[in-house]
Parts: C-alpha cells; sequence; structure tokens
C-alpha cells in the first residue's frame, strides 16, 4: 500500500496514455473520420487528467501522508502528525491518526516515567535485588546487589545464575523456589572489603496470571547491624554475669564461714571487711549499669543549664586530694580563667568523677593533672596522668563496657569497666569529642571537646540514645 502512494508520478501518466491507446483502438474500429478520432481521444485525456488530479489530492496524496505517519509511529517515533488539512473522509482518518499518535507519546512519555521511578526505586533500596527467569538465566541486578558482590552488572545479565554466582547458599535458594515454588528465607555471610557482612535471603517465586511460573525474586537483607547487636548483647550479659558472681561469690563464702565455724575476733573483723569491700563493689557496679540505662534510653533524661566548671571542681576536689595523699601521689588542678559553658551539671561533675577515678587507678606513681580552658566555640576539660599508658591498639577499646588494661589492677581499686563508656555517652549526648593519646609506661591524656552554648536538638538527643 505505502509503496503504491510512494510511486512515481510517470507512473500514473503511462497509465492514462496506455489507457488512451486502448480506447483509440477500440474506437478506431468505429469512427472513420480521424479527426473526430483525435477530438474524442483528446477529450477523453483531458477528462482522465482532470480525475487523475482531482483523485491525486483528494485521496492519493493523503493517503501517501497518512501512511508515511503510521510508519513513522510504528518506529517509535511518537511525535510524527500530519498538518495539511484535508477534507471528508480522509480528513477525518488523519484527524484519527493525529490523536493515536498523541495518545502514543503521553503513554510512551508516562511509561518512561514509570520505568525511571521503578528503577529508581530498585537502586536506591537498601536491599540488593536479584531478578532470576524460569530458565535461570539473570535479568536484573540492582545496584546494592553490586556493592555486596562485586563486578560489573553486565557480568551478570543474560548469564546463569550458577555461573556467575558463587554462593551455594543463594543457589540453594534458587532450587528451592523453583522445586517448592513459596517463599525462602536462609542467612548468608559474605566474605568482603573492608568488611565481612551477614546477611538474610528472602527468596519468592513468580507466577504470571495463569499461575504459571515464570521467575525467581531473591531480596538480600544486610543484617550486620543485628548481628553486633545480639552479639554486644550476649558479652554484655557474660560480662555482667561474671562481674556479679565474683562479688557475690565472695560475699556468700565469707558470710557462710562466719556463720558455720567459731572464728577469732580478728579473722571475724577481716571477713567483715572483705564482704563490705564486695557490697560496695556491688553496689557501684548496678549503679554503673543503672547510669548506663538511663543514658542510652530514647530520649536521656538530660537538664541543661548554665554549669560553671569551677564550683563544679571545687564540690570533688577534696576527696581526689585525699586519695592522691593516700597513694603518694601529685594531683594538679589547672583552669584557665572563668571555664562556664551550657550541659548537664550532674552529668558533667560524673565525667570529671570518672575520668580522674581512671587516672589515679592507673596511676601507681607520679602524678595527675586536671586541666580546664575554653574558646568562644569549645570547652576543653583535659585528663593527663604518669601512669601505666597503653598501647596504641587498645585506645579504641577503652570505652568499651567492661574492658580493662590491667584485670587485676582494676579488681584491687574496685573499678567497674563501666567508668568511661558512661562518660563516652554523656559526652556524645552534649555533641561532644573524646581524644585520647596514650604510650605504654608514658601516660595518658584524655582530651573533652564540648561546645560552650546551645543543647542539642531533640533529634540529636533521640540518636545518641539509641547508640
Amino acid at each position: 500500500m505505502k509503496a503504491l502512494f510512494s510511486a512515481s508520478l510517470w507512473k500514473y501518466t503511462v497509465g492514462i496514455f496506455a489507457l488512451i491507446m486502448i480506447t483509440g483502438t477500440i474506437l478506431s474500429s468505429v469512427v472513420d473520420d480521424v479527426v473526430i478520432l483525435l477530438c474524442m481521444l483528446l477529450f477523453q485525456a483531458i477528462v482522465l487528467f482532470l480525475m487523475f488530479v482531482f483523485a491525486y489530492d483528494r485521496f492519493i496524496k493523503p493517503l501517501g501522508k497518512v501512511s508515511d505517519t503510521v510508519g513513522e509511529l510504528l518506529k517509535g517515533n511518537y511525535r510524527a502528525r500530519i498538518y495539511h488539512a484535508f477534507h471528508g473522509e480522509v480528513g477525518e482518518l488523519s484527524q484519527k491518526v493525529n490523536a493515536l499518535a498523541r495518545y502514543l507519546s503521553e503513554l510512551s512519555l508516562q511509561e518512561q516515567i514509570q520505568s525511571e521511578q521503578l528503577a529508581s526505586v530498585i537502586n536506591h533500596t537498601h536491599s540488593g535485588l536479584l531478578f532470576i527467569d524460569e530458565r535461570g538465566y539473570i535479568q536484573l541486578v540492582n545496584e546494592e546487589f553490586l556493592d555486596i558482590f562485586g563486578q560489573r552488572e553486565q557480568d551478570y545479565l543474560g548469564h546463569l545464575y550458577y555461573d556467575v554466582i558463587a554462593y551455594e547458599d543463594i543457589h540453594k535458594t534458587v532450587q528451592q523456589i523453583f522445586l517448592y515454588e513459596k517463599n525462602v528465607k536462609l542467612p548468608l555471610f559474605v566474605k568482603g572489603q573492608p568488611a565481612d557482612r551477614f546477611m538474610e535471603i528472602t527468596g519468592a517465586p513468580i507466577f504470571n496470571e495463569r499461575n504459571i511460573l515464570k521467575g525467581a525474586v531473591l531480596a538480600f537483607y544486610d543484617i550486620t547491624s543485628f548481628k553486633k547487636l545480639e552479639l554486644m548483647r550476649k558479652d554484655f550479659v557474660a560480662n555482667v554475669s561474671h562481674e556479679l558472681k565474683t562479688p557475690v561469690t565472695s560475699i556468700k563464702g565469707f558470710s557462710e564461714t562466719l556463720l558455720e565455724e567459731n572464728v577469732d575476733e580478728q579473722t571475724k573483723q577481716r571477713f567483715l571487711q572483705i564482704i563490705y569491700d564486695e557490697s560496695n563493689r556491688l553496689q557501684l557496679l548496678i549503679n554503673d549499669l543503672l547510669t548506663l540505662t538511663r543514658l542510652e534510653k530514647e530520649t536521656p533524661d538530660v537538664s541543661f543549664e548554665r554549669v560553671d566548671l569551677q564550683d563544679t571542681i571545687s564540690e570533688i576536689k577534696p576527696g581526689f586530694d585525699l586519695l592522691a595523699k593516700e597513694r603518694h601521689l601529685q594531683f594538679e588542678v589547672n583552669i584557665s580563667g572563668n571555664v562556664s559553658f551550657v550541659a548537664d551539671s550532674n552529668q558533667m561533675k560524673q565525667v570529671v568523677i570518672n575520668l580522674l577515678t581512671n587516672a589515679f587507678n592507673y596511676t601507681p606513681k607520679g602524678s595527675v593533672t586536671l586541666r580546664a580552658s575554653q574558646s568562644d566555640s569549645k570547652t576543653i576539660i583535659q585528663v593527663a596522668d604518669t601512669g601505666i599508658g597503653m598501647e596504641p591498639e587498645a585506645i579504641p577499646r577503652i570505652f568499651e563496657r567492661f574492658y580493662r588494661l590491667d584485670e587485676a589492677r582494676s579488681r584491687d581499686t574496685g573499678g567497674t569497666g563501666l567508668g568511661l563508656a558512661i562518660v563516652k555517652h554523656i559526652v556524645e549526648i552534649h555533641n561532644g569529642k573524646i581524644e585520647v593519646e596514650s604510650a605504654p609506661e608514658a601516660g595518658t591524656t584524655i582530651t573533652i571537646l564540648l561546645p560552650t552554648s546551645g543543647e542539642p536538638t531533640r533529634e540529636t538527643l533521640y540518636s545518641e540514645g539509641n547508640k
């Protein structure tokens, strides 16, 4: 049809000339006068020419335009239009073709938008996605999947899943989906850089409208943080149990001895002193645990006010002066100017007490120094000692719960192993930072950097409370 409309005009001219020749041949047997015959043929030629011009302008040319436009639409060019105004049924056909083109253009635009939105959702989801067709060929992977397993998209698309994915647990998941045609959930450990990941695979079969299996989709959820939290919970329970067991065992053992045996007064006093010390240690541990619990709430109980650090230190200094005298240590306090900032006064007192207590516990000889200074934007609280110090690799761990550099020394001094963990939580709640400098046998310096003014926002308190 299109070839007909696109044919050159000379073909139609040849056809008209052939028709005139045939007519002349027929009429020559009837009409003897040549002049009359030529006039009749001339008249026929003029009529045929006028009819051809009329048919070409009204039908052949418009239909050719319609055919060309439909051809462009079939090629995917939905911007193609018929711009000539035709009359009659051909004009109505042109209008309908233009309406169809506009509809297809809008439909294509909507499909493109939906496709981009779907691709954006797939690629920005926090779970890895893998789609496999009924023959086992990979049809889709998202960016998170590539981030988890590496390589490029073209290394997966169009390949059999067991040829390009090395994990047997993924093979097992796909096989169970195709075999049982139901959802499957399995754990997966991914060895990677810079860190390993714990994943959970959730696979589901995909059916068409006739309930025929057409493939499977697998989602990969990163549960590494949950695994770490679970490990932390187990460690915390184990550590608490261990820390509680020691004083309880001591209290129970010495109490049984006092109840069941006749002991002299001196031994009795010594046993009672041990019971008192262990019960005091138990009380300190419980108090620290309760403090940590309060600090780790979603919305910690924090009361902000203007804190004068000189007043805070004056309240606690006599106790540490006495402790320094008992242990033959030098204790110095250096405060530069009037250090005043917005914070929770009780928690700031707790920070200073815990830092000084830790410094005294790990300084067998020498000195402990408390320094404080302030600028327009930050307040600096620093505790330095000349104690045993620590290896560089131990520095990140000293703020963990129950972590001790020296188990025996900490137990001798009654430490619970929670002091610096409490400090870390308080500093984070106040939008502060902690810096540690230390070396073996060269002492330790812990510096607290706090904003001089302004309270943490509600969002900050919430996020820090969940850490």
